[in-house]
């Protein structure tokens, strides 16, 4: 069943052009300045972990970290949400309501949106009355999304300002691309149905973002949970079962307008991010496979059209599955000024910094490795232009050497602070990276940003350690605050 598409255009907020953004009595801010000067500085920290894939029959959950120097407990898990499930692969997260809410009183930041990549349930988690320990507060059963819209592998989840929750879905239930869309949720979470019109679903589903003052909303495309979900095979990106391309959507009447094909330099579109700013009209893709930052930016004709900002080399290896091992870039992150960008190599094992206050010319200001499949006492080996044989020296944190590779990151709403996970998704965490992260599990480091002349640095004091949980190591992928962040907050 395909679903009918809603509209999601409310006379009264309609989630576009700015409208209902007058009143600074919602959640959120009123603008990415005033978060940057407003927002508190982080003491929590929620963080997905998942147990799927490692050998303990566990459901997965939702941590709490204490990240508050100033607390006892800093830098230690101090709770425990576990799924009603096992097998869900928790992996990213949302929000009801966020800024691109700020503008209606009525509305609060109360619940975090946890959609499960694997069974498709979506968990709805009261993070309000106790935000230390959150409570389950609702279960979106995938056997409901299903039979009324068709939908499944539910990936990235946003807000709306009229009250819906949009949640991107890489299939159908049985795995198959051809059948993604947008899931919407209304503010009970019941199902509501379809975002886009009907017959103008993606080729591909993954991660989107709206910028309405330019009626735009953008998506990107990992490729079908078929394929990905049994380990990367690079067949299948020869045989078309992984995406190359960006849709663009009108905003929010849910009209795919025009996809842009971004050919070889593009392979596995992941995260997409406009800039912060609600005026600007461009932004950015990572797509991993090319290890590219893709910009993509609206012409004089009102058309969109992209090119490459950042190129991350290959390395010639040994040792290694292939010849050659590209940096894999899995996610990024934009300070709130829109003045850097922040990208990890999850193989290569590097965090990097970019100034971007010339968006078509990013300019390497810091960077620091943090684990990946080439440091030192690792068996594969980099090889130099005159045939040298090298690794990278990667500090130990607190007596630990570091596992697996940077993977997800956020950015504290003053720019100065990194965190950083290194699980990207069960499956492909074995295939990579090995048992060595699945039985010693994940980690959450902390990299201090140097903002005013760039430049990235450990900080020697923060290790969490996902290994030593009570259930047995699990593995780490994305963090939220509870007042909103980098990733999840849109402004209108």
């Amino acid at each position: 069943m395909a679903g009918a598409a809603v509209d999601v255009a409310a006379p009264a907020k309609a989630n576009g052009g700015g409208a209902g953004c007058c009143a600074a009595k919602g959640p959120g801010y009123a603008t990415p300045r005033e978060a940057i000067e407003k927002g508190p500085r982080e003491a929590l920290l929620y963080v997905t972990c998942v147990y799927n894939g490692t050998g303990i029959n566990k459901p997965d959950y939702l941590a709490t970290v204490d990240v508050d120097p100033n607390s006892a407990t800093y830098s230690q898990v101090i709770h425990r949400l576990p799924a009603t499930h096992i097998g869900d692969e928790l992996h990213h997260s949302g929000w009801n309501a966020c800024s691109s809410c700020h503008g209606d009183p009525s509305t609060s930041r109360r619940f975090m949106i946890l959609p499960s990549l694997l069974s498709g349930r979506v968990y709805v988690v009261d993070t309000a009355t106790d935000p230390r320990a959150p409570a389950l507060h609702k279960v979106v059963q995938a056997e409901d999304i299903a039979e009324k819209t068709g939908l499944g592998f539910p990936h990235t989840s946003h807000c709306l300002a009229t009250g819906d929750i949009m949640i991107s879905c890489l299939g159908d239930k049985e795995g198959n691309a051809a059948g993604n869309g947008f899931l919407l949720l209304d503010s009970e979470f019941n199902v509501k149905g379809r975002w886009e019109k009907p017959g103008h679903s993606p080729l591909f589903g993954y991660d989107f973002w709206y910028q309405p003052r330019h009626k735009t909303m953008i998506s990107s495309s990992w490729g079908a949970p078929a394929a990905f979900r049994t380990g990367f095979d690079l067949q299948h990106v020869q045989d078309g079962l992984y995406g190359r391309h960006l849709h663009v959507y009108d905003w929010p009447g849910g009209e795919l307008k025009q996809t842009l094909d971004l050919g070889s330099t593009g392979l596995l579109p992941l995260e997409v991010r406009f800039l912060h700013d609600p005026s600007k009209d461009t932004g950015y893709v990572g797509c991993a496979l090319t290890s590219n930052m893709v910009r993509f930016f609206k012409t004089a004709d009102g058309s969109w059209s992209h090119e490459v900002a950042i190129s991350i080399k290959p390395l010639k290896v040994r040792n290694w599955m292939l010849p050659e091992m590209p940096g894999l870039i899995t996610d990024f992150v934009l300070s709130l000024d829109d003045r850097y960008l922040y990208l990890v190599n999850w193989l290569h094992g590097d965090i990097r910094q970019y100034n971007i206050e010339d968006p078509a010319k990013p300019v390497l200001a810091g960077q620091v490795f943090v684990g990946g499949l080439l440091q030192k006492g690792s068996d594969a080996v980099f090889v130099t232009d005159d045939d040298k044989e090298e690794q990278y020296t990667v500090p130990q944190v607190k007596g630990n050497r570091l596992r697996g590779g940077p993977q997800m990151i956020q950015l504290s709403l003053d720019g100065k602070r990194v965190y950083v996970t290194n699980s990207l998704f069960s499956r492909w965490d074995e295939q990579f990276y090995g048992v060595d992260l699945l039985r010693k599990g994940s980690h959450m480091l902390q990299i201090d940003v140097d903002t005013e002349k760039g430049g990235l640095a450990i900080n020697p004091n923060f290790f969490v350690d996902f290994g030593t949980e009570p259930e047995g190591p699990s593995l780490a992928h994305e963090m939220r605050y509870p007042g909103g962040d980098c990733t999840s907050d849109i402004w209108i």
